[in-house]
């Protein structure tokens, strides 16, 4: 398993349905993967316009499989960085949540 830290720019129209998906439990119900997404983007991190989380993924390409059910839907320019388990998280901690603000303005 590798993990990774994610960067993508959130469309910031379908932020508010991403949250309905992330709370109707949608997410977490798409397998293999839907449990970890599920966790990583409820506890992403905004700075400049860009959403950050650690990601945990089998595919290659990374992220192969959350980008066709999720991501390609509600973000782009999705990047990605190799990290050690817990790494992105610890270098992303003290960023405000991207969910702190979900009303359709962008978020920090």
């Amino acid at each position: 398993m590798s993990h990774w830290l994610v960067r993508a720019k959130p469309r910031i129209e379908t932020l508010p349905r991403l949250r309905l998906r992330l709370d109707s439990g949608r997410v977490r119900d798409l397998r293999p993967f839907g449990k970890a997404l599920d966790e990583s983007l409820r506890r992403a991190r905004a700075a400049a316009g860009v959403a950050l989380w650690e990601e945990e993924d089998y595919c290659d390409p990374p992220l192969a499989e959350e980008r066709a059910a999720v991501l390609d839907e509600h973000s782009e320019d999705i990047a990605v960085e190799a990290v050690q388990p817990g790494e992105a998280w610890r270098r992303i901690e003290s960023l405000p949540s991207l969910w702190d603000r979900t009303n359709g303005t962008e978020p920090r």
